[in-house]
């Protein structure tokens, strides 16, 4: 059966650095896209980053573009979030999900920070920036 589960959240102060864990177990990466989304009270799960292949594609949201970096190792089934600079906007429970990748998939390239094309999650991590 098909599990993420996602680690290393937590409070910061604004300025400050985190590292999410999105651990597989069940699959394996290769072959899926991963997606970091995060959703904060009372407004909608967004798209953070994803990376789409092993050979690198990712993309990033405009708001956290610069800050945040998604990172993948296929050898140990997990996607990082790396978070500098955090904000208290980036205060939200952060999820990690992911998609089966399928040549010419139409929505992975034109829409991967969609959150309702990704087919698994995780059960999320909270996140929260504040002095």
């Amino acid at each position: 059966q098909l599990h993420l589960v996602e680690s290393g959240g937590g409070l910061v102060q604004p300025g400050g650095s985190l590292r999410l864990s999105c651990a597989a177990s069940g699959f394996t990466l290769d072959g899926y896209a991963i997606g970091w989304f995060r959703q904060a009270p009372g407004k909608e799960r967004e798209g953070v980053a994803c990376v789409v292949s092993s050979y690198g594609i990712k993309n990033y949201a405009d708001s956290v573009k610069g800050r945040f970096t998604i990172s993948r190792d296929d050898a140990k089934n997990t996607v990082y979030l790396q978070m500098n600079s955090l904000k208290p906007e980036d205060t939200a429970v952060y999820y990690c999900a992911a998609k089966h990748r399928i040549p010419g998939d139409y929505d992975l390239a034109t829409r991967n920070l969609a959150p309702e094309i990704y087919d698994y999650w995780g059960q999320g991590t909270q996140v929260t920036v504040s002095s």
